[in-house]
């Protein structure tokens, strides 16, 4: 039987065993891999085995084919398998993130790339979709980088980076802005101020003062060739130095001097994006300090606190905590000066401020250099370079912050434990807050060859062009452009919401202080940063200024945009159709109606609420922005004799009651008027913040919104469409026959609507229901501002979807169930969310629209078909109810809930 198992083995499987044998390391996986091989072999042969009645009748020849071939089958199988393998291997390689990490030299750089799930490459790889570079990185890189790729380096970072360069641009700045930028000590560069600085010590002699000055090399590093004078005669006139006035009075520890190595990262220059890390290095000399003199002057080791320089010395302590020895780490210096009695949050809201304040010098010169390096670069897309800055910040007595330098590539050395848990973290966190996706190289090519394709298929424009336009392509044109300024003011609003919602859930140590979320320290910032380009880049100041507005000072959210382009869109289209048309030049709309009667209005009232609705529908860069009183084709100049009729009808105060049965017709004195942080501004009065919970207050707020929502939807449930002279029977039943008939008054109505009706009748019709949910919004929430309410603002982008696209969007609520919702499609384009009720708010008000679009219509039919019919009496009777029918208006002497209650019919609510 052994002689039949070592025939049945073929070459290849022996060859493995003698291996095995041969370096007499078998192990138990190899040894049951071939002996389920063997078995399988004479399994093949037949369930009786060699020596079975199976194989009897088989010849040995044939039995050791067959076997030769299960084997050679089976070893075919294994290299297929393995094959497979490794091409599953590699494909998943392919798919993950690759990191580009030979231009830099720290470990630590690897880990955490390979901590978070990306593939390092194995050689200097330029596709990869992280690069990270310990040198300075040329601009034909940049150039060349696709938009899914990273690299860690700025260009234009020179300019706060080197010594000389820092010292120049901040002193350009203190001319500008003198108050806000003297955190940097008095600095001379030589050899272009040796005479300068000499003057400055003659006068120092004459007033026998002495001062200690501190000499670096223009672009020097990690300490090296640093040295302190008190007499700056000796100083060679033709080198390339910079000349600092020495902090002679500095916060010690310990009675050691030390320096802050604060990380700072940025993620974006368009726009400015800044993060500051929440922890750092304190960084300590290594001799105790004394004020700088002839005989200690030097001692570097007292009076410098780099680490490349204090290592060197016997006494360096390398700690085995975060506070202790020579290198400590930023929240043990926090504890230090809390139990200090020191104030730890003035002190970094002053540093964080001269972190911000330095980066905008510096942002001119960076946005600059990255436009030039990425023409033609969308403004929303993703910045492909981000930094890691390393700022050096010394502490005076006073616990005043000073710059000293700024590193553009940060030692991400670890000789100790301290060095690896920061800068591992930062690394990590920074990484994290890249946002590096799989995802974006297929999504920016594709994007990038539709860019391609839209500029070579853009048709060329000639002057002549220009010249030979009628008015009509000359207005079309104009809206044209606006609606492109509005999408691509769109898409940049809705990319930063989705930029800063990643940035608040993946920020980790990282604190954003630019922009900041403090409005009043965003305003001097904007000032600031006005105030840089103004001084380095006078010749595109203007346009700069501009640009900063809609980029750091935009108040507009995505349902204004949407709102203004769905305008937009209304206004092409009405401009078509007077075209088509052929109407006479200087008109616009059909002339009015004789049928269209008209009714009385709030004194001073109605026709301000007109204005004020223009104004929330157009921000100021709107070309229909309110700049006068009134302005050609606006509601005022247009339609100040023909109003469009109807009287809403509601129930008075009854049925809205709060908890526990009390009305609402009163508010007692210790009551809050409304709990919205939008309405009015009106604070609590009974609840104290200082000793609430702001999670409570917070819930308290939204329970209380909620029940006025609900409180809302009941009264326009209670609403109903008055029709003039006739009961509220009567209108209902005028309504149902409407609806009951539809297939007959279909066309007619849409003919009524959409051609005979201009879109100031159009609006007129709309802001029938839109003037009395202002006055129901106005009782139920007890506030005279509807217009800050966010569940009016929210009303609004409903009526304007109604009025979309020359009033189709209302008629679209006429359709067929599969287009009544048309109207939600605004609600699922924002990121805002809205709640169930709301949403019936909202069905609730199309619905009065829909019916008071019928009542207007039926109104005008019974009008024409009264002075068709000649008779007198018929006519008459429109008349008279035309001027009988109650006034949107009661008079000033009675009260406002007699008003309301005669103004508001009480009536049963419909579906």
């Amino acid at each position: 039987m052994s002689a039949g198992l070592k025939h049945s083995t073929s070459v290849s499987s022996l060859a493995s065993m003698d291996k095995g044998t041969n370096n007499e390391d078998i192990t138990l996986s190899s040894l049951h891999s071939h002996y389920s091989r063997r078995t399988s072999a004479n399994m093949v042969l037949g369930p009786g085995g060699p020596s079975s009645g199976y194989q009897s009748h088989v010849r040995p020849e044939n039995r050791q084919r067959q076997t030769d071939m299960t084997m050679e089958r089976m070893d075919y199988d294994d290299d297929k398998r393995q094959r497979s393998q490794a091409k599953t291997k590699r494909k998943k390689r392919r798919n993950m993130i690759t990191a580009n990490l030979s231009g830099t030299r720290y470990d630590v750089i690897r880990q955490m790339v390979e901590h978070i799930g990306f593939s390092v490459a194995k050689d200097d790889d330029p596709t990869c979709f992280l690069i990270w570079n310990d040198s300075f990185v040329s601009t034909e890189k940049i150039s060349d980088l696709k938009p899914y790729q990273r690299i860690n380096h700025f260009p234009g970072m020179g300019e706060v980076t080197r010594k000389d360069n820092l010292a120049r641009n901040m002193m350009k700045m203190a001319k500008a802005v003198p108050e806000e930028y003297n955190f940097v000590p008095r600095t001379w560069i030589l050899p272009s101020d040796y005479n300068i600085i000499q003057n400055y010590m003659k006068d120092l002699k004459a007033h026998k003062k002495s001062k200690t000055f501190i000499v670096k090399p223009s672009n020097g590093a990690q300490g090296h060739g640093i040295s302190l004078y008190k007499n700056l005669e000796k100083i060679p006139a033709q080198e390339h130095f910079i000349v600092q006035e020495y902090v002679e009075k500095p916060l010690l520890m310990d009675g050691y001097k030390f320096d802050l190595r604060i990380y700072v990262l940025i993620t974006s220059c368009d726009p400015l994006r800044v993060f500051l890390f929440n922890d750092g290095l304190v960084r300590m000399s290594t001799e105790k300090y004394l004020p700088p003199a002839e005989n200690n002057i030097s001692h570097l080791f007292m009076h410098l606190t780099n680490y490349s320089v204090n290592k060197h010395n016997e006494f360096y302590e390398k700690g085995a905590s975060l506070d202790a020895g020579s290198k400590r780490s930023i929240k043990s210096f926090n504890e230090y000066l809390r139990r200090n009695d020191y104030d730890v949050a003035l002190l970094w809201r002053n540093i964080s401020d001269m972190i911000v304040k330095t980066l905008i010098v510096a942002e001119p010169h960076i946005l600059h250099a990255y436009r030039m390096c990425r023409p033609g670069a969308p403004a929303v897309g993703d910045s492909v370079c981000f930094e890691v800055l390393g700022f050096d910040v010394l502490i005076d007595r006073k616990l005043r912050p000073w710059l000293l330098e700024i590193n553009r590539s940060p030692s991400f050395g670890t000789d100790e434990k301290i060095d690896f848990d920061i800068k591992s973290a930062l690394i990590e966190d920074t990484i994290r807050l890249l946002n590096i996706k799989m995802s974006d190289k297929k999504k920016n090519m594709t994007a990038q060859k539709l860019e391609a394709q839209k500029r070579l298929f853009r048709p060329s424009k000639r002057v002549s062009d220009t010249a030979d336009m009628t008015e009509y392509d000359k207005k079309r044109a104009s809206i044209e452009r606006r609606k492109d300024e509005l999408k691509e003011l769109l898409s940049r609003v809705k990319k930063a919401g989705s930029r800063e919602e990643y940035e608040n859930r993946n920020r980790g140590r990282f604190i954003r202080i630019f922009p900041s979320d403090d409005k009043v320290r965003q305003g001097k910032y904007i000032h600031l940063l006005e105030a840089a380009y103004s001084t380095f880049m006078s010749g595109r100041a203007t346009s700069m200024h501009k640009e900063i507005q809609l980029i750091y000072n935009n108040k507009l959210k995505e349902s204004d945009i949407m709102d203004m382009i769905a305008e937009c869109e209304s206004d092409e289209q009405q401009g078509r159709l007077s075209f088509e048309g052929k109407r006479v030049a200087g008109t616009r709309g059909p002339k009015p109606l004789a049928s269209m009667p008209s009714s009385d209005q709030f004194p001073g009232t109605d026709r301000e609420e007109d204005e004020e609705e223009s104004e929330s529908a157009s921000p100021p860069s709107s070309p229909y922005h309110r700049g006068s009183r009134s302005r050609p084709g606006s509601v005022n100049s247009r339609l100040s004799n023909n109003r469009t009729p109807s009287i809403m009808g509601s129930r008075p105060n009854s049925g809205m009651v709060q908890p526990g049965g009390r009305p609402m017709s009163s508010v007692g004195p210790g009551q809050s008027r409304s709990l919205s942080r939008q309405a009015g501004g009106q604070k609590l009065t009974n609840i104290q913040r200082s000793n609430v919970d702001d999670n409570f207050l917070t819930n308290v707020i939204r329970e209380r919104e909620e029940e006025l929502v609900r409180r809302t939807l009941q009264a326009l449930n209670d609403m109903r469409i008055k029709f003039p002279g006739k009961s509220d029977q009567e209108a209902d039943t005028i309504l149902d026959k409407l609806y009951e008939n539809w297939k007959f008054h279909k066309p007619r109505i849409a003919s009524y609507w959409l051609v005979k009706l201009d879109s100031i009748k159009r609006r007129k019709v709309i802001d029938i229901v839109r003037s009395n949910v202002r006055a129901v919004l106005q009782r139920t929430w007890r506030v005279t501002d509807v217009d800050s309410l966010p569940v009016y603002r929210m009303f609004s982008r409903v009526f304007n979807r109604l009025l979309w696209s020359h009033g189709q969007g209302l008629w679209n609520c006429f359709a067929s169930s599969g287009n009544q919702a048309s109207w939600e499609t605004i609600f699922s384009k924002s990121s805002d969310t809205v709640d169930e009720v709301e949403l019936n708010c909202c069905r609730r008000i199309v619905q009065l629209c829909k019916d008071c679009l019928l009542i207007v219509y039926q109104f005008a039919a019974e009008a024409k078909n009264a002075s068709q019919g000649g008779d007198r009496e018929n006519e008459a009777q429109v008349t008279q109810r035309s001027e009988s029918k109650p006034s949107l208006i009661p008079p000033n002497t009675q009260t406002m809930s007699q008003r309301y209650s005669k103004l508001y019919a009480r009536t049963e609510s419909t579906s």
